[in-house]
């Protein structure tokens, strides 16, 4: 059964009345409408549907639109958290640690889906949204007459961006990093033959990839730490529920690093939106003198370059060990908070002080701040 709430004022620019959705089968049809070409797989059908089929009975789904349900021109796709009094977050990013945005066509639409959130009365935290979004500022914008809003920095996802010199045998790094690449495969040859595979699997075959995959995974660090998606009912189910929905379209790449007979390194990633976007990265440890998840990352690389792609994004949590490449790209973010069913004068300057703390990005003060506040926080360099 398909619950909606028709939320009863006017929208803004003409729209149709916004509309909160419980299901997700209303907007089965018209989701990737609006998604595909927004800029990320994580606002896609496939990712958030993935989500929606796991999360916990004590998460309600909160799918507020703006426009019909057919021809929706913005989406915020929310999940409510119903412990300390509710709020409303972005669906799986607490649990999934990747950026996302909210979902709309224009300014315009944007600026009525900020609206059609304010209306609701709920506490709200936005986490990872790509800091060149306009959705910092429209929705501090909407806020700035119910209540403080408070900004801050968080965390930023790297990126690389691609040109021809990727696809050439050693990559544009500085000389001291080739040397490490140029020893790493070395000591891997001693071993036995290096070779990498960047496979588009099909559905046949996927169950049995991606069991390869988990256990690579879970032969490292992650596996120790308990944090691989073998050991994690809730991610590792959402993962292979997105990649099964990644395959049937086409974008699902698994990617394998053999040395000798045995599989060294893994990566979990897909190939959309004109992007590299990997999500998941694992080695055996009884390689770890041969840099395997280095040596993998500088063949992907090369693979996304020759298929002319625009950039390698790195997802998810900066958590990675084998981090030699990343260190290329830049990230950036921010956050903003604003208390549920408070009004404030707020000062004009974004970098105003008040008379009763320390100054905030926004306006406001540290003495200002609720204990239930909205939170929007980007993340990602301007590309």
């Amino acid at each position: 059964m398909t619950t909606s709430l028709t939320l009863g004022f006017p929208a803004a620019g003409g729209h149709q009345q916004p509309t909160v959705f419980s299901r997700l089968t209303e907007l089965a049809g018209s989701w990737d409408q609006l998604a595909v070409g927004s800029g990320s797989p994580t606002h896609h059908y496939a990712w958030v549907s993935a989500y929606a089929d796991i999360a916990s009975t004590s998460s309600d789904l909160h799918l507020v639109v703006v426009g019909p349900p057919q021809r929706p021109v913005a989406i915020a796709p929310l999940i409510m958290r119903r412990r300390g009094g509710g709020r409303l977050e972005q669906l799986g990013v607490r649990e999934l640690h990747e950026p996302m945005d909210l979902i709309y066509r224009s300014a315009a639409d944007l600026t009525a889906l900020a609206e059609a959130m304010a209306q609701l009365g709920l506490p709200l935290w936005l986490e990872r949204v790509p800091a060149e979004s306009s959705t910092v500022s429209v929705v501090t914008n909407v806020w700035r007459s119910r209540g403080i809003v408070v900004c801050r920095p968080a965390p930023g996802c790297p990126w690389i961006a691609l040109d021809r010199r990727w696809c050439e045998s050693e990559p544009p790094l500085e000389p001291g990093r080739r040397s490490d690449l140029r020893r790493a495969q070395r000591n891997a040859e001693k071993i036995g033959p290096v070779s990498s595979q960047v496979l588009s699997p099909a559905p046949g075959e996927l169950d049995r990839l991606l069991d390869e995959v988990f256990r690579v995974e879970a032969a490292g660090w992650k596996g120790r730490e308990g944090t691989a998606l073998a050991n994690d009912s809730v991610r590792g189910m959402f993962y292979r529920r997105y990649a099964a929905a990644a395959c049937r379209q086409g974008i699902l790449r698994l990617c394998f690093l053999r040395i000798g007979d045995r599989v060294a390194a893994v990566q979990l990633g897909v190939e959309s939106e004109g992007r590299f976007w990997l999500h998941k990265i694992g080695y055996d440890e009884a390689f770890a003198k041969c840099s395997p998840g280095m040596l993998l990352l500088r063949d992907t690389i090369r693979y996304a370059a020759s298929r002319g792609l625009r950039s390698y994004e790195f997802l998810g949590a900066a958590e990675e060990p084998d981090e030699e490449l990343v260190d290329l790209a830049g990230g950036a973010s921010q956050s903003v908070r604003i208390p549920p069913g408070r009004r404030a004068s707020l000062p004009s300057s974004p970098m105003s002080s008040g008379p009763r703390g320390a100054s905030l990005p926004c306006g406001g003060t540290t003495a200002d701040r609720p204990p239930a506040p909205l939170r929007v926080v980007g993340v990602g360099a301007d590309r």
